[in-house]
């Protein structure tokens, strides 16, 4: 039998399940792989393995049956998050020391999932960047070649699930962080419908942006661990925290979509289509009215390939478009300026400890005026409105996942913060849009250049359409098989 990172989270899920192995085991096994791999690869900024240990141990004593749609399998916590009593460094060298006394909704809903925790996943500072090089460290390396950077700002967490170091993990995406890194490091990424999840439902962030998301390194493990954040009462229904949400599929329809590449809801198709749908294809995006956008060619090759297999499982495929958005630019960077100057750091000695990427957005976000921030987010919900109007007919929409390869570490520059956003857009230009619309977006892998470097596409669904884009990508997985190919450092 294949060695336990070999394995797919789901199967893990139904061995413990049976009996066959213990959560203990399957903890020992991941904290050793760690152990070996962790300092070359800079996925986890914090290894917790005695309070891991010690809470392997708790679930296998309980007398109960096992418990908990994820019960037993090892994950992380993105280092943007707070678990009691474990050091929250959020990338960052001003918040050194900091070890607080309660945990977030999200780490409590996947503790009650069942998950064991087996520290922090690395992160750039605050989340800000799309890229994970911290200065105060660590550094994700692309574990497909250990010069390139592993992308933002949940890097830690895909470098840890592509090289084998986690089944999966959660990360958070306000502008891209799931899909960027799990696209740079050839895994799943899937941000939710705003509204989905009851913690990180984007609903209780300026413009709605953050939201919070699986990367996995098959499909079925993405909606495992979608299915597993719900945290779902004990009739089937989320335990949501808000009025306002996104209509979540019943239990178990996520996990079928993924497997079965049908979508169904309640036991109806959804959508009509039967299991085949009208997917469009562009490489349009908002930032390239505003910046000079290139897809590089390894990016259209990557595109090509995945709407070929679409094309090849019987989906109608068409060209696709939206109308220009010169607004989009301006608006964007008002509103994500004005969301970092709420960043809870008042005395100038400690901003002045920030690196110049985030100290730039801090204080230029401080300049941001109240009427400003107004006009950006009427500007941004006009947006959302006209491109959600633009899908028309289709089920879904397909895109290049990343403009260009993975960059080398250092390629962002560290000191001009402008330039540096400006690099993010260029090489990202197929992510923050769909934050600010709010609507769902896998990415997953579909092509490896000459140099092994993995490429992939975005697939993008309508309001609430998870089940569409799970049921898409595992048809794809299937065709592609990419769970099959590992990173040399594995």
């Amino acid at each position: 039998m294949d060695a336990l990172h070999e394995q797919t989270a789901l199967e893990l899920r139904d061995r413990l399940r049976a009996g066959d192995l213990t959560p203990g085991e399957v903890t020992d096994h991941f904290l050793e792989r760690i152990a070996a791999r962790n300092a070359e690869l800079g996925a986890f900024a914090h290894v917790t393995p005695d309070a891991a240990r010690e809470r392997a141990e708790e679930l296998a004593s309980d007398a109960a049956p096992p418990s908990g749609t994820l019960w037993g399998l090892p994950t992380g916590d993105k280092d943007l998050w707070n678990r009691a009593g474990v050091p929250s460094g959020f990338g960052s060298r001003a918040m050194a020391g900091f070890v607080p006394e309660e945990s977030d909704d999200v780490v409590r809903d996947l503790d009650a999932a069942g998950i064991v925790s087996l520290g922090k996943t690395a992160t750039p500072e605050l989340g800000f960047p799309a890229y994970t090089e911290p200065v105060a460290g660590p550094v994700a390396r692309n574990p497909w070649d250990l010069t390139r950077g592993a992308g933002g700002s949940s890097g830690g967490a895909a470098v840890a699930v592509a090289a084998g170091l986690l089944p999966f993990a959660p990360g958070s995406d306000g502008g891209g962080s799931v899909r960027i890194p799990a696209a740079a490091c050839g895994v799943v990424g899937l941000k939710p419908s705003r509204g989905l999840l009851p913690a990180g439902s984007g609903i209780e962030g300026l413009g709605g942006l953050v939201v919070n998301g699986p990367i996995a390194r098959t499909t079925a493990d993405a909606a495992l661990l979608l299915e597993g954040m719900l945290r779902r009462t004990p009739d089937g229904h989320v335990d949501h925290r808000f009025t306002l949400r996104t209509p979540a599929a019943h239990a178990g329809a996520y996990l079928e979509a993924a497997r079965t590449g049908v979508a169904r809801e309640h036991g109806g198709v959804v959508g009509g289509h039967g299991s085949r749908f009208r997917v469009g294809v562009t490489t349009w995006n908002a930032w390239q009215y505003y910046y000079d956008v290139t897809v590089d060619p390894e990016a259209r090759a990557a595109l090509d390939a995945g709407v070929d297999a679409l094309a090849g499982l019987g989906h109608g495929v068409e060209e696709h478009t939206w109308e220009p958005v010169p607004e989009f630019g301006d608006a964007f960077r008002s509103l994500w300026m004005g969301g970092a100057s709420a960043v809870p750091i008042d005395d100038d000695a400690v901003l002045d400890r920030l690196e110049p990427l985030t100290s730039w957005l801090v204080r230029r976000g401080r300049q941001v005026g109240a009427r400003e921030l107004a006009e950006a987010l009427a500007t941004l919900t006009q947006f959302e409105r006209r491109l959600i109007a633009g899908l028309g007919e289709l089920d879904a929409v397909i895109t290049p996942a990343l403009a260009m390869t993975p960059r080398p570490v250092g390629w962002f520059d560290p000191e001009d913060a402008d330039r540096n956003f400006v690099q993010q857009c260029q090489y990202t230009p197929f992510t923050s849009w769909l934050n600010v619309a709010g609507l769902p977006a896998i990415t997953v892998p579909t092509h490896w250049t000459d140099d092994g470097l993995p490429m992939g596409v975005q697939i993008i669904g309508r309001p609430g359409g998870e089940l569409t884009l799970l049921a898409l990508a595992g048809q794809l997985e299937d065709v592609l098989r990419w769970p099959e190919r590992h990173p040399p450092v594995w």
